[in-house]
C-alpha cells in the first residue's frame, strides 16, 4: 500500500472513530461517563488493519473527541488508554497470521482489552476527580462499552474481514 493510501485510510479510520464517538453515545449521570460506539469501531478497526491502525484511530478518534466535548480534561488520558487497547486488540486478533479472522482470538481480545481499559480509566478518573470513589460510578458504563465491544465489534470486524480487499 502506497503511503498516500496508507496516510489517507488512516485518516478515515480516525474519523469513524470519532464519528462513532461523538454521534452515538449515551451520557450517563453527570460524573459517570458516557457509552459509545467508539469503542465498537476501535474493535473492528483493530482486528481488521492491525494493532498500529487501530491503536492511532482509537487513541486520535477519541481524543479528538474529548478535545471537542465537557470531556475536554480526559483527552490526553484516553489518548494513553485507547492507543494501547488498540494495541492490545490489534496484537491478539492478529496472533498466528490469524488477521483478526479466529472467534477465539477476538473473544480473548475482548477480555484483554476489558482488563486493561476498565481499570485504566478507574484510575485516570481518579486523578481526574481527584477522588477514588466518585470513579466507581463510572464501571458500568465502561463495563456496557466492552460488551458492546463484544455483541457488535466482533460481528462487525468479522464482516469487513471479509470485504477487506474491497477496502484495500
Amino acid at each position: 500500500m502506497s503511503n498516500v493510501k496508507n496516510l489517507v485510510l488512516t485518516a478515515l479510520l480516525v474519523a469513524v472513530v470519532y464519528m462513532a464517538t461523538a454521534f452515538i453515545n449515551v451520557p450517563l449521570a453527570p460524573d459517570g461517563g458516557l457509552v459509545h460506539l467508539g469503542s465498537v469501531a476501535l474493535f473492528a478497526i483493530s482486528s481488521v488493519f492491525g494493532k498500529w491502525k487501530g491503536a492511532v484511530a482509537g487513541s486520535l478518534g477519541m481524543a479528538m473527541f474529548n478535545l471537542t466535548s465537557i470531556w475536554v480534561v480526559w483527552a490526553p488520558f484516553t489518548f494513553v488508554i485507547r492507543f494501547v487497547m488498540g494495541y492490545i486488540i490489534g496484537t491478539i486478533t492478529h496472533m498466528g497470521g490469524h488477521e483478526g479472522k479466529s472467534l477465539k482470538l477476538n473473544l480473548l481480545a475482548v477480555l484483554a482489552a476489558g482488563l486493561w481499559f476498565i481499570p485504566a480509566s478507574y484510575v485516570a478518573g481518579a486523578i481526574i476527580l481527584s477522588n477514588w470513589a466518585i470513579p466507581v460510578t463510572h464501571i458500568p458504563g465502561n463495563v456496557t462499552q466492552i460488551v458492546l465491544m463484544l455483541v457488535l465489534g466482533v460481528p462487525l470486524a468479522n464482516l469487513l474481514n471479509r470485504h477487506k480487499k474491497h477496502i484495500m
